[in-house]
């Protein structure tokens, strides 16, 4: 496997690597990763291949690896050692990842976890939406095609990429819960640890502060709440490139002692603790290709509050531990608020979600990844490795 990204830098890329690759070793296969070097970062784990990164202007929480470095840890892996190669980025990765899979003579699957389309914009606010638009999906369908298989992780988006035009085989296949690595957490714990007193309303919003996350939204949502809860705190656990206007959003909104900014909370008893610290959790993004932390609220019996959108359908269209709300703040805001004067029913949610969750079983899930791995080995898709002198001539691209 192979990523741009991986913990600490925590997302739902480095989740899902983590996920899967967990189930597959337990399972007995040898599963080495390349990923960047973050500064001050080990690894117990000598199968994790740390390359040497530097860093990266326009994403400062991001390194890109080191070409040279790829290449050289390339050159010394052996044709007859690995069945297949497994890229999770389409950066620097796709490129190493097409061109190692070329040199060991092996098919090369990816898994599409990002929905570029739908954010690019944000970061790119003088070019013209239409325009970016055209460009991803150009990206995406050149990407997509020149890889043997993909994963997909929600219907939507296996819908998204064959609009694309994207010709090669879709295997649609969330990532799991390892559910024995889950809680238990402790709202009472979480509230000491942090000041709060525990019989104020709660509501959590965790992932990263990034402008396609909508987070506005229930920013205004939670404006019409406190017309209602007054002592109502909103608790965000995260960072990303908008945490800075959305502290300054909060101050110009007079909400400065109803919205606490945590940042990263450490995967593990911090972050447990803050999901069930909440009598609600709250989700508005529209642009996941899943929603993994949705999913990881549910499994900790906290029921959740969410727009429906893009990948999230799959997690929120039964309704299980969940109520689904409209992307406009007036019926979000009516939504939480009502739940948060029906503690039984919150009670009832929770156990809901909770039974829902329980089938997103990662040990599951991460045996038809196996079967995607297995028809992929099995429609004879590998190339013929190259000769010494090829692979020095044509490296991947930069």
């Amino acid at each position: 496997m192979i990523s741009d990204v991986y913990f600490p830098r925590v997302n739902g890329v480095s989740t899902s690597i983590q996920s899967f690759r967990n189930t597959l070793r337990a399972d007995g296969h040898k599963v080495t990763l390349v990923v960047p070097a973050y500064p001050g970062t080990t690894d117990d784990d000598a199968d994790v291949v740390r390359i040497r990164s530097r860093y990266l202007a326009v994403d400062p929480e991001d390194r890109i690896m080191r070409r040279t470095e790829l290449l050289q840890f390339g050159r010394r892996l052996v044709a007859g050692d690995y069945d297949i190669v497994h890229i999770h980025t389409p950066f620097l990765a796709h490129h190493y990842g097409l061109w190692l899979a070329r040199r060991l003579g092996v098919p090369v699957i990816e898994t599409y976890h990002t929905h570029f389309e739908e954010y690019l914009y944000h970061y790119l606010p003088l070019v013209p939406k239409r325009l970016t638009r055209l460009v991803t999906r150009w990206f995406s369908r050149r990407q997509c095609n020149a890889v043997d298989a993909l994963v997909v992780p929600s219907r939507a988006f296996e819908a998204v990429l064959q609009n694309y035009g994207v010709q090669k085989p879709l295997w649609r296949l969330p990532t799991g819960l390892e559910l024995e690595r889950i809680g238990p957490g402790s709202r009472r714990r979480f509230c000491a640890r942090h000041g709060i007193d525990p019989n104020r309303p709660i509501l959590v919003h965790i992932g990263r502060l990034a402008h396609e996350k909508n987070i506005g939204l229930i920013l205004d949502a939670l404006r019409r709440v406190r017309s209602i809860h007054p002592r109502v705190l909103l608790v965000i656990a995260g960072e990303g490139p908008a945490r800075t206007s959305l502290v300054r959003r909060v101050r110009s909104m007079g909400l400065a002692a109803n919205v606490r900014f945590l940042g990263y909370l450490k995967r593990g008893e911090p972050l447990w603790d803050c999901y069930c610290a909440g009598d609600l959790f709250v989700f508005a993004s529209q642009t996941e290709t899943q929603g993994l932390v949705l999913l990881e609220a549910l499994a900790l019996g906290v029921p959740v509050v969410s727009i429906a959108a893009l990948g999230t359908h799959d997690i929120l269209d039964l309704g299980r531990g969940a109520v689904v709300a409209e992307n406009d703040p007036e019926d979000f805001a009516s939504k939480v608020s009502s739940l948060l004067e029906q503690p039984e029913r919150r009670y009832a949610l929770g156990l809901q979600g909770q039974e829902f969750a329980a089938q997103w079983s990662a040990a599951a899930l991460g045996k038809r990844l196996i079967d995607v791995y297995q028809a992929t080995l099995g429609a004879g898709r590998a190339p013929d490795p190259l000769s010494a002198e090829v692979l020095r001539s044509n490296p991947p691209p930069a």
